[in-house]
């Protein structure tokens, strides 16, 4: 089962901004809805303005998520990935 887990794997040129992560989960494989629900549980976990960096598969379950996040009122970056997944950086209540 995929964690969140403090730092992260994140370099300066993929993190934008070189934006300090909070906590990181690898949900690539997930299924939905259980990968929104587990976003939702790792953003309770950190404080408002801090980033929380999920990888994703692209497709539903990257609509899922980021539709959901972004309905909730957090801020949302996205890049590809090279391993064809999407890395999100949401911003818990801040944009």
């Amino acid at each position: 089962m995929p964690a969140a887990s403090g730092g992260g794997d994140q370099t300066p040129e993929e993190a934008p901004e070189q934006i300090a992560i909070a906590a990181c989960l690898d949900l690539v494989g997930t299924p939905c809805p259980i990968n929104f629900i587990r976003t939702r549980l790792a953003l309770e976990r950190i404080p408002d303005g801090a980033w929380l960096q999920v990888d994703l598969d692209p497709g539903e379950p990257l609509t899922m998520v980021s539709q959901g996040i972004a309905a909730d009122g957090h801020g949302l970056r996205q890049a590809a990935r090279n391993d064809g997944s999407v890395r999100l950086w949401i911003r818990r209540h801040g944009a």
